[in-house]
């Protein structure tokens, strides 16, 4: 999404619940921050969002490594109403999988969103590593088994034809797209038992899903509780702030991952900040740190469909811009390690201490820019993925995949987007300068 100033238990917090990080706020709307840069080493071909390119959309990444073959790991990533996309580690196209049609011609088109990965789920036909999408368009998870030594393509859909819509009740509420949108997976080590948490379009609401495998080898999922982050917030000066949207429109959360290590979820809610709370979805969620248009009062304009911001207050936060997007983490075998939250409002990369004891501390940051005259970088990021583990001759230390909401050359016309590669050595070594 981009930020509107122009570029079974139910558990609910209000404004009055939201603990915030202490500390002034000294940046302003729009300020930009001098940050080390990477280069990408190779890109995806480009996806338009038009009839013409079945209407792709290249949105979020996940990295599967091929343990027994390190070199023919994949990354699994996400094109709106284009389906799935599989890549190999040159970003070349391995399969192509298209998004299940709506029931009829009349109704919404299946759309996938965001993908995340689980290992090691035990099937009918034995344990197996599992992509998992959110279908935005019928309101759905899909789910694939990954299996590269398959002649049809690495990824099988092995979703349960019984599952049921996510959040609404029936066609009339999934064509209304207020549907499954954000995705980030979980396996909770204390049972075993693996997990998506999901949240809705267009609302604050956060689901926890059990991932469910059948007998006959497929996966369903079964609603466990969920919980509405705050939609208003109360300023320092006692008045109450929402960000500025469309009509009816509350603030989203799209980009979210897991701590496997403490089950720790966090959730980048686009025009708030991000935060932290338990990913079995109890307890009270921390706001570890807000968008810098935290608080900027704004007016919808109906003739622009865009907001007119006011006066900005200073009360948002230093280090990331509206809409926060993409969370991935990035995991260091003693422990240590990074959250990276893409901060799609400047083009930039926010990396925050893995470690919640230090309170997720800031770390840094970082730019993807251009390689060169043919490799340009990453603009108004959706999603990005991170592995820290070598990935045969091309990645030996790791890799950082991340959406392009602009890949270059386009035509100015047509919505072109694509995904980076970015050596994950390169990153360390920017955030350690």
């Amino acid at each position: 999404m981009r930020h509107p100033f122009g570029r079974l238990a139910v558990s609910v917090l209000t404004a009055a619940a939201v603990v915030l990080p202490a500390g002034p706020a000294v940046a302003r709307h729009g300020q930009a921050t001098a940050l080390p840069t990477v280069h990408p080493r190779a890109e995806t071909a480009p996806l338009s969002d038009d009839e013409a390119g079945g209407n792709a959309d290249a949105d979020d990444p996940a990295i599967w490594r091929n343990a027994a073959d390190p070199d023919r790991s994949l990354v699994v990533a996400t094109a709106k109403e284009g389906g799935l996309r599989v890549y190999d580690l040159d970003a070349r196209l391995v399969q192509s999988i298209a998004a299940p049609a709506g029931p009829t011609p009349e109704d919404a088109p299946g759309r996938f969103n965001n993908v995340d990965l689980v290992h090691g789920v035990k099937l009918g036909t034995g344990r197996a590593d599992l992509a998992v999408t959110t279908d935005r368009g019928n309101d759905r998870l899909r789910i694939y088994r990954i299996d590269p030594s398959s002649p049809a393509g690495p990824l099988t859909d092995v979703t349960d034809p019984a599952a049921a819509p996510v959040f609404s009740a029936d066609q009339a509420e999934i064509n209304e797209e207020r549907t499954a949108y954000g995705l980030a997976t979980w396996t909770d080590r204390s049972t075993g038992r693996s997990y998506a948490l999901v949240s809705r379009r267009e609302r604050t609401t956060l689901a926890l899903l059990e991932l469910t495998p059948t007998a006959s080898g497929t996966v369903g999922y079964r609603e466990v509780r969920t919980l509405d982050l705050p939609s208003s917030f109360r300023l320092p000066d006692g008045t109450a702030w929402s960000p500025c949207a469309e009509p009816d429109e509350l603030p989203q959360v799209e980009g979210m991952v897991v701590d496997p290590a403490d089950g720790v979820l966090y959730a980048g809610q686009e025009d708030v900040g991000i935060w932290r709370l338990r990913a079995d979805l109890t307890g009270t969620p921390r706001l570890l740190d807000k968008v810098r248009e935290y608080g900027v009062p704004g007016t919808y304009d109906e003739s622009t469909e865009e907001c007119v911001a006011g006066t900005d207050p200073g009360y948002g936060g230093t280090r990331i811009s509206a809409d926060v997007e993409g969370l991935t983490l990035l995991q260091e075998d003693d422990g240590d390690g990074y959250l990276f939250a893409s901060s799609q409002g400047d083009d930039s990369f926010a990396a925050y201490d893995r470690e919640t004891g230090e309170g997720n501390e800031y770390e840094g940051g970082f730019r993807v820019t251009a390689a060169s005259a043919a490799l340009d970088g990453s603009e108004e990021c959706d999603g990005a993925a991170v592995l820290d583990q070598p990935l045969g001759s091309r990645y030996p230390d790791g890799l950082l995949v991340v959406q392009d909401g602009h890949d270059a050359p386009g035509d100015g016309e047509t919505a072109v987007t694509n995904f980076k590669f970015v050596d994950l050595g390169d990153v360390k070594d920017a955030l350690d300068d």
